[in-house]
């Protein structure tokens, strides 16, 4: 009984900080893989999301450290030969993984401070969820590079 209050909680935190409901539960599932019998393990869990939009998933998610080393790391290695791509599959591996850390940080936080478990979850709802303008800026990021190529490629098309 005790194991399932304690799922029901650790789902309901988990809930509150990704603040989407449609996928809380794959968040919930991959958090499951990086906690190993109370050990904290880097592993690999994929995410199309991390793979095409690298430090700005982070940034999205609220991983200000994660996503500034990802972008660091990303410039310099994107200067080697299939660097880029490199990046892109890093990303898209272990990008859900500090989202985890920065989940797991918070909650220490939360349960240090806070007792009550309705308040626990509030609180975590407003420390975690996303910053919705960065998709916005990614969107216009997006579209300003395709009106360029198209820009571009139009022309030498058409002489």
């Amino acid at each position: 009984m005790n194991e399932a209050v304690n799922s029901n909680y650790s789902n309901r935190m988990i809930e509150a900080f990704v603040d989407k409901p449609e996928v809380s539960l794959w968040y919930q599932l991959s958090f499951s893989k990086f906690n190993i019998n109370g050990i904290d393990t880097m592993k690999w869990n994929w995410s199309w999301w991390a793979f095409f939009t690298g430090f700005l998933f982070l940034l999205y998610r609220k991983q200000y450290i994660p996503a500034l080393v990802l972008f660091c790391f990303s410039t310099v290695i994107g200067f080697l030969p299939f660097g880029f791509l490199i990046s892109m599959v890093l990303s898209g591996g272990y990008a859900t993984y500090f989202i985890y850390k920065g989940y797991r940080t918070k909650l220490v936080v939360i349960e240090a401070v806070i007792s009550d478990e309705d308040d626990r979850v509030k609180t975590m709802r407003e420390v975690g969820g996303v910053h919705q303008w960065v998709v916005w800026v990614y969107g216009i990021f997006m579209a300003i590079l395709f009106l360029s190529i198209f820009s571009i490629l139009l022309p030498l098309a058409l002489a």
